[in-house]
């Protein structure tokens, strides 16, 4: 018997576009509800009002914990519209998705946030665990309710999370480290920007800067690092007077590496005559970001699939919900390195795509 998974496959769409079809629930453009219809129509198929009512009888509750995002920091826009997307592929599973969203750099605004959440009653939680004390409060007290939790973005060891869905953050600092090394073969000194220090203990942060100075360790390459820590990166005038003043006090920095989605800002905050000499790399394709890769001032930004995250997220909680177990507990999204000359066919329309 054909389902709606075979409709979704044969029209080339999601499971979800397929749902909102045939339940006249619109948002699909006519060309794809046109092609939904005549395949429908082809195989006869109708949709079983039993099944249906069962499926949404049997509600689950999904809330989604991550950072708010804005003009200077447009990452977090990304998994959210992932988590958009999943929730509108997964209704039809009878499961409801909401999202509340704080403030990254405030610890506060992240309890605050979670005990809004938690008046909701969730199914279950997917969450991105910032701070690591202010994480234990929340996981205790979603352990004595008996509510599984995600973790997304970032990994911290010695929690019972049913999974992850984020990048090896690890590995993408440790490639970081082989592109400023081929950028640079020669003997050079690279510096780290570090963000948010004493603000956050960022893992994926963290990993991406023992990646990065494992591989010349490991590697016996003879380069060294050094790293330069600013509070407060949204601080254009401080941001300013600290990097281009180190930079003044060592020349013999030859590349800079960026940890973080605020390459961007370190970029326009050096003066000319330093950028011009120095080899940049940092992570994802804001766009901010791409278009420093544009203009030649990035040599290469390491994208870690915002969007899928969001999405695979829910996918895999969806799963777990639905059967009781989970097929890939840690959900590693590629490591894409994106150059000026590719970063174009890397950008999608992330919530509207498979409405085309």
């Amino acid at each position: 018997m054909i389902t709606i998974k075979d409709i979704a496959k044969e029209a080339k769409v999601s499971e979800g576009t397929v749902d909102r079809v045939l339940h006249n629930r619109g948002g699909v453009s006519k060309k794809t509800e046109a092609k939904i219809k005549k395949i429908l129509k082809h195989h006869d198929f109708s949709v079983n009002p039993i099944a249906s009512a069962l499926a949404m009888k049997n509600k689950y509750f999904i809330a989604t914990l991550i950072p708010e995002h804005n003009d200077l920091d447009l990452f977090w826009k990304s998994p959210y519209l992932g988590v958009l997307k999943a929730a509108e592929d997964v209704k039809s599973f009878g499961v409801q998705v909401t999202n509340f969203s704080y403030n990254q750099y405030d610890p506060k605004s992240y309890l605050d946030t979670f005990n809004a959440l938690i008046e909701g009653k969730p199914t279950a939680v997917i969450m991105v665990p910032n701070f690591s004390a202010e994480t234990k409060k929340i996981v205790n007290q979603l352990e004595a309710l008996n509510i599984p939790y995600l973790f997304v973005n970032i990994d911290i060891d010695g929690f019972n999370n049913i999974g992850f869905v984020g990048q090896d953050s690890y590995n993408a600092g440790y490639i970081a480290g082989k592109l400023m090394h081929l950028s640079l073969p020669k003997p050079s000194a690279f510096l780290i920007i570090q963000a948010r220090h004493n603000i956050t203990k960022n893992n994926a942060v963290s990993n991406r800067i023992k990646g990065f100075n494992d591989y010349f360790t490991k590697n016996n390459v003879d380069s060294t690092t050094q790293t330069l820590k600013i509070e407060n990166l949204g601080s254009s005038t401080e941001t300013k007077q600290k990097i281009n003043s180190y930079l003044k006090i060592h020349p013999e920095i030859k590349g800079v590496f960026v940890p973080s989605s605020r390459i961007y800002i370190v970029v326009n905050s050096i003066e000319d005559d330093y950028l011009k000499k120095l080899e940049f790399i940092g992570f994802d394709n804001t766009p901010q970001n791409i278009a420093c890769l544009l203009n030649d001032s990035v040599s290469f930004l390491i994208s870690q699939k915002p969007f899928d995250q969001g999405y695979e997220a829910i996918r895999l909680l969806t799963e777990y919900l639905l059967k009781n177990e989970i097929t890939n507990p840690k959900h590693y999204v590629p490591i894409d390195i994106l150059i000026k000359e590719n970063v174009k066919y890397n950008e999608r329309n992330e919530f509207t795509e498979a409405d085309k």
